[in-house]
C-alpha cells in the first residue's frame, strides 16, 4: 500500500488573472493552479475601468482576492476623479489591499509628479481603510521609500516583483513591508536579486507569479500562470537553504497575515 503525498499549499501574492490573456481558458488555468498546490491568489487592478469585472471574477471564484488601485504605467487612463472613486469603491466592495500602485521611473513618458500624486492619494486610502498596499517600483525605490517615510503614519504591504538592492529591501522590511519574489529570480543572471532573496527575513517574504507576465526560466517566452509558482518556490528555497515545504508554509502564512488577517 502506498502512502499519498500532500503538496504544500501556495499563496500567489500577485497574479493578474483578470487580464485578457486568460479570457479563453481562465477556468482551466485556475484548475491547473489548484493542481499545482496554489490555493489562493491576490488579483490587483490596474485601472478604474477594471474594478467591476475584477469584483465579479473574485466574487465567483473563492480562491481569488481583489485589490483595487491605479497603476502608474496606465497614467493615460487615469482621471482626476479616480482617487475619490477608489475610496468610494473600497467602501462598498470587499478588498484585501490597495493596488497595484506605485512609481515607474523606467517607462519613458510617465509624468513623475502625476505618479507621486496618485501614490500619495492611495497611501491615504490604504491608511483610511486599514488595508495593505501592493506596490510597484521600477527605478523608483528611493523615491518610494522617501514617500513612505514622509507619510508619517503606519502603512504595510508588499513591494511586488522586487528588483532593488539589499539595502533598499532592508529599509522596506524595517518599515513593515514585505518583498514579493517571482519568476525573475529563477534566471541565473539575476545575481543581485538572488543575494536579496538569500538575506530577506523569511517573515518578510512573499511569493508571486505576476501572471501573465514575468515567466520563470523554465517557461521563458510563454504566458505565465499561477501553476508555475512552484518553480519560484523551489528556486527561492534553494537560494536560502530552506526546505521547500517549510518555505511554502511560511510564505503562505505571511500572505494570509498581510491580506486576510489570518495565519
Amino acid at each position: 500500500m502506498s502512502l499519498a503525498t500532500t503538496r504544500p499549499e501556495l499563496f500567489d501574492s500577485h497574479a493578474h488573472l483578470d487580464a485578457p490573456a486568460f479570457d479563453a481558458d481562465r477556468t482551466e488555468v485556475l484548475l491547473a493552479a489548484r493542481a499545482a498546490g496554489v490555493v489562493a491568489a491576490v488579483v490587483p487592478a490596474v485601472t478604474a475601468a477594471s474594478w467591476p469585472s475584477l469584483h465579479e471574477l473574485c466574487s465567483r471564484t473563492p480562491m481569488l482576492y481583489p485589490a483595487y488601485g491605479l497603476h502608474p504605467c496606465y497614467l493615460a487612463q487615469h482621471h482626476a476623479a479616480d482617487l475619490a472613486a477608489l475610496a468610494d469603491w473600497v467602501a462598498t466592495h470587499p478588498a484585501v489591499a490597495i493596488g497595484e500602485c506605485g512609481l515607474d521611473y523606467f517607462e519613458p513618458g510617465l509624468d513623475r509628479e502625476r505618479q507621486l500624486g496618485l501614490l500619495r492619494g492611495q497611501f491615504e486610502i490604504a491608511h483610511r481603510f486599514a488595508l495593505p498596499l501592493v506596490l510597484h517600483a521600477r527605478r523608483g525605490f528611493e523615491a518610494m521609500i522617501l514617500e513612505l517615510r514622509r507619510f508619517g503614519r503606519p502603512l504595510r504591504g508588499v513591494v511586488h516583483s522586487f528588483s532593488g538592492s539589499l539595502e533598499q529591501a532592508r529599509q522596506l522590511w524595517q518599515l513593515g513591508f514585505c518583498v514579493g519574489i517571482g519568476g525573475p529570480v529563477t534566471y541565473a543572471r539575476a545575481r543581485r536579486l538572488r543575494q536579496v532573496v538569500a538575506a530577506v527575513p523569511v517573515q518578510s517574504l512573499l511569493l508571486e507569479t505576476d501572471s501573465p507576465d514575468q515567466p520563470g526560466a523554465r517557461h521563458r517566452g510563454q504566458r505565465n500562470e499561477p501553476a508555475f509558482l512552484a518553480d519560484v518556490l523551489r528556486c527561492v528555497a534553494e537560494l536560502r537553504g530552506d526546505e521547500p515545504d517549510a518555505l511554502a508554509l511560511q510564505t503562505s502564512r505571511n500572505a494570509r497575515r498581510l491580506f486576510l488577517h489570518a495565519d
